[in-house]
């Protein structure tokens, strides 16, 4: 197993990810810190103090962890900035396996953000952690080919993409390492959308960012969800200019328009922007209109719009 240092050169990350992938699920404690943010030093007093995990050791002592482990470190890691003790995270995490942890903890307000995350996951994790963009690009594509579309968006891009983004809250992900892992998801969902194969008469969707919005994941993730129902998708990338929404929905007559806000900025940058849409999806009540994102969510609170449908149930707007 090929142990990933910081000053490693690409070709030798790579090669330790070859390597690694002939070992599915198992770590050295290095790669652990890489993918859960917690210090070496923090690991090892955890397993010495709390028993938090017991990793295995090789015969030269090193030790080695499982997915499990890592997916516990991230369970107490969670558990901890709930408010809890080490040693009580520690037994909530450990105790009655058929349990989730939410449920264990359901005393609190707060939800839990860690969520099990498999192998292809945890590796996507270090290997934005050490901006290697071939990795990533290689596990996404094993990823694809092991779980199928659906599956891979729901278990594997859904979760990196949520733990990228907890990360780099927490800065133990910095602002170049999660744009670059949006990065290489986004360009790798785009070459999938490419490819897919549709009949002339197919119903479209049209996708968009709203103007000054630049998080376009989410919305390719919606399209790809839309491509899978039967439908041909459209998008208009992030940040799109005054007027370009309008136009391309006057000029494809879609069934359904997607509008995707993850953060509040089109719209303080913008007051006037959601009754212009507005008022435009009245004047095309033959095409459904829906807002999404946890940016157009947050902004609506209290808010109602008379044309566009505002939700963040993929179910509704796919149905």
């Amino acid at each position: 197993m090929k142990v990933v240092t910081k000053s490693a050169s690409n070709t030798e990350r790579v090669v330790g990810y070859m390597n690694k992938d002939l070992q599915q699920g198992v770590y050295n404690i290095q790669q652990v810190a890489d993918i859960t943010g917690l210090s070496k030093q923090t690991i090892r007093k955890w397993e010495e103090r709390y028993k938090v995990v017991q990793p295995k050791r090789l015969e030269n002592g090193y030790r080695i962890y499982s997915d499990k482990d890592i997916n516990t470190l991230l369970t107490v890691k969670s558990l901890a900035e709930l408010g809890h003790t080490i040693k009580q995270a520690s037994l909530m995490a450990t105790i009655e396996n058929d349990r989730t942890v939410e449920e264990i903890s359901e005393g609190y307000s707060q939800q839990l953000e860690h969520e099990a995350m498999n192998d292809f996951v945890l590796q996507l994790l270090q290997n934005a952690k050490h901006c290697n963009e071939q990795g990533m690009g290689l596990q996404l594509q094993q990823a694809y080919n092991h779980f199928g579309l659906e599956k891979f968006l729901t278990a594997v891009v859904v979760p990196f993409l949520k733990e990228v983004g907890q990360q780099w809250s927490k800065k133990t992900l910095d602002e170049f390492q999660e744009g670059l892992a949006s990065i290489v998801v986004r360009d790798f969902l785009i070459g999938i959308r490419r490819n897919f194969q549709f009949q002339e008469q197919t119903p479209i969707v049209v996708g968009a960012c709203l103007p000054n919005e630049q998080h376009e994941v989410p919305v390719h993730i919606i399209l790809l969800q839309a491509m899978m129902k039967g439908c041909k998708t459209v998008l208009i990338g992030a940040s799109p200019a005054p007027g370009s929404i309008e136009a391309m929905v006057e000029k494809l007559k879609p069934k359904k328009v997607l509008l995707s806000a993850t953060t509040t900025i089109p719209f303080t940058k913008d007051p006037e922007l959601l009754d212009k849409l507005d008022h435009f999806a009245g004047e095309n009540k033959a095409i459904e209109f829906y807002l999404g994102g946890a940016g157009s969510i947050e902004f609506m609170k209290g808010r109602i719009l008379s044309n566009i449908h505002v939700t963040n149930e993929i179910e509704e707007v796919l149905q």
